[in-house]
């Protein structure tokens, strides 16, 4: 997956065995592009942000990447 289809700015590519890893490397991504003031990255994590303000919204939203990460076949994720 991206780093745009989980919620970030770019089209960097991520893969992992689980969601949770795929979860963690967009994490330590986006904590990265933060640190690097990377403006694009800073706007889409105030939107994250501003999306777990609504605990049925973020869940959705989070469901929704998962089921997106369990479509892809294995070697692709």
């Amino acid at each position: 997956m991206t780093c745009r289809q989980l919620g970030g700015a770019c089209d960097i590519e991520f893969r992992a065995q689980t969601f949770e890893q795929m979860a963690e490397l967009s994490r330590n991504h986006g904590m990265k592009m933060f640190q690097e003031h990377d403006g694009a990255h800073i706007r889409a994590m105030e939107e994250m942000m501003e999306m777990t303000k609504n605990p049925d919204q973020m869940k959705n939203w989070h469901e929704s990447r998962k089921k997106e990460f369990d479509s892809l076949p294995d070697e692709l994720s």
